[in-house]
């Protein structure tokens, strides 16, 4: 059992992917009203060392000596991974050792601003920033930033980072209607891609309860209207859990193990965490399909989000 590494966990775009953890849940520097991994712990930009690369190499040796080689290696996890000072250096040991294993870097973005943060994670095969709002106002309604971070320094942090990075880019946008689905911030958002200039746009949006409660998801008909009112040709709609169990690395036993906890008491992510002992982003991963399926319904409740079995 790996405490700093994960998977490998399902993944539409990426295959059988070895997911690293490099910083505690939940460390952000964002407290992004939908997300479902929790609220944020500690929001900060404050980048250092907060899991050890000397415990992260151990880990990532053990795993390269007694496992087959995964499709991609995933830095993503319970928090923003840029805020590890030590991201470049895990990301060379992994390049050293494995170099024939494409690394995926799954940032928020903020960080992307400090050229020491762009110069450490340029040698990724795919970098995958997020953006949700381009204008000031729903950048704090939506992504709820630590208080010094502004909407212009991140956009133009994920700017000058495109124009070092030769690997591939993919723009992630979760669309959240009441938040930021209005035409004037479908505008801007528009003009934010046209100056970032990805690879590709994935439309993205709430498949479970949130931080917030009582949010809810756009209709697959919703994000194909943003599709058609930006005229862009690199944007596509991310549908991705009822396709994840198609894929090579899906467990039925992962699955099963998370529905028969579930059917014995009502459980929240975390207490499905501490049970089964399965890092939380891979078992986001299966209730996602697990809700795709109509197999669980939520309760949201004073603790937080309880799931069970689905009567």
């Amino acid at each position: 059992m790996y405490k700093y590494l994960f998977g490998p966990v399902p993944s539409r775009r990426l295959g059988m992917s070895l997911g690293v953890d490099l910083v505690p849940k939940k460390v952000c520097s964002l407290d992004c009203v939908y997300c479902e991994v929790g609220k944020t712990t500690k929001l900060t930009l404050e980048r250092r060392e907060y899991i050890l690369f000397q415990k992260i190499k151990e880990e990532l040796s053990n795993y390269f000596n007694n496992n087959p080689d995964p499709d991609f290696i995933t830095f993503s996890g319970s928090g923003e991974p840029t805020l590890n000072i030590q991201i470049g250096e895990v990301l060379q040991f992994i390049k050293q050792n494995k170099p024939h294993i494409p690394i995926a870097v799954l940032t928020n973005g903020t960080l992307l601003s400090d050229v020491n943060v762009r110069k450490a994670i340029k040698d990724a095969d795919v970098v995958l920033p997020s953006l949700d709002a381009a204008t000031e106002k729903v950048f704090r309604r939506i992504n709820r930033p630590e208080k010094t971070l502004s909407i212009d320094q991140y956009i133009q942090g994920i700017v000058d980072f495109r124009k070092i990075y030769n690997g591939k880019m993919w723009l992630e946008i979760f669309i959240l209607p009441g938040y930021n689905d209005h035409k004037e911030e479908l505008i801007a958002l528009k003009n934010a891609i046209k100056r970032i200039n990805p690879d590709s746009v994935q439309l993205n949006t709430l498949d479970r309860p949130g931080t917030v409660m009582h949010l809810n998801g756009a209709r697959k008909v919703e994000l194909q209207r943003i599709v058609d009112f930006w005229e862009l040709d690199n944007v596509e709609i991310i549908s991705a859990a009822p396709e994840r169990k198609n894929i090579q690395s899906y467990r039925k036993d992962t699955e099963t193990a998370i529905l028969e906890t579930i059917l014995r008491r009502p459980c929240t992510l975390d207490d499905l965490t501490k049970i089964l002992g399965i890092h939380i982003n891979e078992i986001n991963k299966y209730l996602d399909v697990l809700n795709a399926d109509h197999k669980i319904e939520t309760t949201e409740l004073e603790r937080g989000v309880f799931y069970q079995a689905k009567k």
